[in-house]
């Protein structure tokens, strides 16, 4: 497997692809220009566009709730966040507690107390932050997690033999822990581990307590809410999270992005830096594998299959419905054959939208009929080993007799669709429009490239109000991050015969 990471980052937006063998695998974006109307709005110590996961905050408890096992707590956004008891349950002073049964949330919190909480999951919709008290900061090859001693694996690790030799390897580096390390800590070894030796993982581990000694000093000055911490920056995440044995390169088109992906490197991964090339060209980075139509088609709800069939991802407020069609495909051979090809086929691509579409919660899937069981069971471990690729939690039911299977995945942040896209009545039917940040970020990539083609010349941008009057709203940010990027001189002119999405860049004659 050739597995390449490329880093876009543009003018209002990091974008990060993951490729393997010339096929996107996950796409991540990172909002870099201020949250658009309706998003959360930080009043305290957050980065304006930034995820907030990974964040750790000391809040302070507003209210507590017994009949839903939860308390809110404040942590400086305009919506309270979220915490269930048993993610409140290490702040639970219980002897002979069960770790399989949450306490009562009672037990955990009180009414204004300050709680030190971590974001688990970002705002999404009208929902706040999900908090969890139990704390975990990663590093390249573990995780350290302050609130709960011992070691663990990441369930991806796989084989006895090098499951138990880590296990041994982290058993001794807590034994023989020095002054260096977090006393009563423990650490979750990571998929980035495999092969690592004991001197790698205390390295790893002196690192962790380096970064969480300020997070302690500076809880004892601060005063609820407060930022403590924030989890790495889009460019230093991606080494972190993404770069692997596999990967055979990381192209990245900003200069400054290069840097910090290269001084990250030296401090934690030094045989990852040679991985980094800096792309100049020529065309756009995202070019390389027509990325730019494929991102957008993950918005539309039908994917085409090789085969002729396709699926069709709808969503709804309680769930995601998937529908398989065989389309123009037929198998010589007879019906069971062609809905098993086709349901296989669908079965594998299905695991790659989800990744893609940051699809989450409950997911049915409707399959074309099968009678035969072990074609069912073709189909069902296509499914999990598609499935299997992906960080977040997950998990498959067997096929019912109408063929649906249901999938569970985690929800952590907005699907894409979200993110892009926002309801609509005079859409053609479609229901959905693109927001006024996707369209103003998609200009901004136009302007860059239209700078990259034509250095130094003035470039023109003609949208529809709205949109100019959203980069207008921002105009600081934007001008700084396109005169970096080579277009120094950009004028912006509403014209009302653009509809939203309609919008022309070029150069004067």
């Amino acid at each position: 497997m050739n597995k390449e990471v490329l880093i876009n980052v543009g003018a209002g937006e990091t974008r990060v692809a993951i490729v393997e063998d010339g096929c996107l695998e996950e796409i991540l974006l990172e909002r870099t220009i201020g949250l658009d109307d309706g998003h959360v709005r930080k009043r305290n110590g957050g980065r304006h566009g930034h995820s907030l996961i990974g964040n750790v905050i000391l809040g302070r408890v507003q209210r507590v709730l017994p009949g839903m096992q939860a308390a809110f707590v404040d942590i400086g956004l305009d919506r309270a966040g979220f915490l269930g008891a048993r993610e409140a349950r290490c702040l639970a002073d219980l002897p002979g507690f069960d770790e399989e049964r949450a306490p009562k949330i009672s037990d955990c919190v009180h009414e204004g107390e300050e709680v030190l909480v971590q974001v688990v999951k970002d705002p999404i919709g009208e929902k706040g932050a999900r908090l969890s008290a139990n704390i975990t900061i990663p590093g390249r090859l573990a995780v350290l997690v302050p609130n709960q001693p011992g070691i663990a694996l990441s369930r991806r690790i796989e084989g006895d033999e090098e499951r138990a030799r880590l296990m041994s390897l982290g058993d001794q580096m807590i034994t023989e822990a020095n002054e260096n390390l977090i006393p009563g800590a423990g650490y979750i070894l990571r998929t980035a581990a495999i092969g690592a030796d004991l001197h790698d993982l205390r390295e790893d581990a002196e690192r962790l307590a380096e970064t969480w000694r300020p997070v302690l000093a500076r809880r004892q000055a601060s005063t609820a809410p407060a930022t403590l911490y924030h989890d790495l920056d889009p460019v230093e995440r991606t080494m972190r999270d993404e770069v692997d044995a596999q990967t055979i390169r990381v192209l990245i088109d900003d200069r400054e992005a290069e840097r910090a992906a290269r001084e990250y490197c030296r401090r934690t991964m030094p045989d990852a830096e040679s991985k980094i090339e800096f792309f100049s060209g020529p065309g756009a980075l995202f070019d390389l594998y027509d990325l730019e139509g494929e991102v957008e088609l993950l918005c539309e709800p039908r994917v085409p299959l090789k085969s002729g069939g396709w699926i069709t991802i709808e969503g709804t407020e309680a769930l995601t419905a998937i529908d398989v069609n065989s389309g123009s495909y037929t198998a010589a051979t007879g019906l069971e054959e062609t809905s098993v090809e086709v349901n296989l086929e669908a079965a594998h691509e299905i695991g790659r939208q989800l990744r893609l579409r940051g699809t989450g919660g409950l997911i049915v899937i409707d399959f074309i009929h099968l009678n035969d069981p072990e074609n069912i069971r073709k189909v069902l471990d296509v499914l999990a080993a598609s499935l299997a690729k992906d960080r977040t939690p997950t998990q498959i039911s067997s096929m019912s007799e109408f063929g649906l299977v249901e999938i569970t995945r985690k929800r952590v942040r907005d699907p894409l669709l979200k993110l892009m896209t926002e309801g609509c009545r005079t859409c053609s039917g479609s229901g959905r429009k693109r927001t006024r940040e996707s369209v103003a970020l998609e200009v901004l990539r136009r302007v860059e490239r239209e700078a990259a083609a034509a250095p130094g010349r003035a470039i023109h941008v003609r949208a529809s109000p709205e949109i100019v009057e959203w980069l207008e709203q921002r105009e600081d940010e934007v001008r700084q991050s396109l005169a970096r990027r080579g277009a120094t001189q950009v004028v912006f002119e509403a014209r009302d015969a653009f509809a939203r999405e309609g919008f022309d860049v070029g150069t004067p004659a």
